[in-house]
């Protein structure tokens, strides 16, 4: 065999292996980083996810809870994890949209550092108020705090359910005590116990509380109200104009990560996502499941990051 037959055979043999490498993908689980603590709404949603997802690549999805510091630490594990496909990143508007405007030095770039792999969840939050606030409306809310100060907790310091209690004292003119928890579930058991008297947190935490009349669902925050909670006002709907804030969900990857193995994850994360039994447990919980391209994803925070920053500016938010 001549030099050159042998550098051909050589290549095509290495060409091979590598395409058995990417099509045996994957071949033992797969880790997937959620920015919050289990039992949380963002919990909720990945799980139900993972366990499709898991089903349609052959492998299970591993979750890894990492809470805290808005979901910033979570965030630059994942960007900082090996590029090959086995970890993978359940973002939030808080992670890739808020952040950049709160923090000074975040350490992970919303854009650079993440190949976006589709949106999968959407669902405004609920302005929920515990046993210990006799308010029943979102013009009594406003009145009683207006009157006193009320405290109101946020799964995280930075999170969208902080600048969501930051929106609604800029725009009514009203001052409560932010009480940071490390996720939804710490929060739920204050609210609970009227340690923290209200918050602006996800309807799926809170929806059998709401049923029971443990807690009340005063406004729904996003401008169109929740199929699931049809008789609760939108917070602008009740008075509290320009009031909108819808947080979203999606899937990522290191930067990096092989476009073959991007195109399987995406196109089983299609077939979990369209699942009837996942579509109908979340609509139920007042989240709307969803499905697109990585380019729609990145062009949905590209599109986010300037908005928050303004909102951010006007609420006078910020996090050290």
């Amino acid at each position: 065999m001549t030099l050159t037959r042998f550098k051909a055979a050589f290549c095509a043999a290495l060409l091979a292996c590598s395409g058995l490498a990417t099509a045996a993908f994957p071949d033992r689980p797969v880790r997937l980083i959620v920015p919050f603590p289990a039992g949380g709404a963002a919990d909720v949603m990945a799980r139900g996810m993972a366990q499709r997802l898991g089903a349609e690549l052959g492998q299970p999805i591993v979750i890894d809870n990492r809470g805290g510091a808005g979901g910033t630490t979570a965030a630059e594990g994942a960007a900082k994890s090996p590029a090959d496909g086995y970890t993978l990143f359940f973002g939030t508007m808080g992670t890739h949209a808020i952040n950049p405007a709160l923090y000074a030095k975040l350490r992970y770039d919303p854009l650079k550092d993440f190949a976006p792999i589709s949106l999968t969840h959407t669902t405004p939050r609920v302005l929920v108020v515990g046993p210990s606030v006799p308010a029943k409306s979102i013009a009594e809310l406003i009145a009683l705090a207006k009157k006193g100060t009320l405290t109101y907790g946020s799964a995280g310091s930075g999170s969208s359910s902080h600048l969501a209690g930051a929106l609604f004292e800029a725009l009514t003119g009203v001052k409560m005590l932010h009480v940071p928890y490390k996720g939804s579930s710490p929060l739920l058991v204050d609210l609970l116990a009227g340690r923290v008297d209200l918050t602006f947190d996800s309807y799926a935490v809170y929806e059998q509380h709401i049923k029971n009349g443990k807690v009340r669902a005063l406004g729904v925050t996003s401008t169109t109200r929740m199929g699931a909670l049809p008789q609760v006002p939108t917070i602008a709907e009740a008075g509290v104009k320009g009031y909108d804030v819808s947080n979203w969900l999606g899937l990522f990857a290191p930067a990096g990560t092989p476009k073959d193995v991007l195109i399987k994850i995406h196109s089983a994360l299609g077939r979990a996502m369209a699942a009837p039994e996942l579509k109908k447990q979340l609509v139920a919980l007042g989240i709307e499941p969803t499905f697109g391209t990585p380019e729609e994803f990145a062009a949905l925070i590209r599109a986010e990051l300037p908005k928050w920053a303004e909102i951010v500016k006007k609420s006078g938010a910020s996090v050290e």
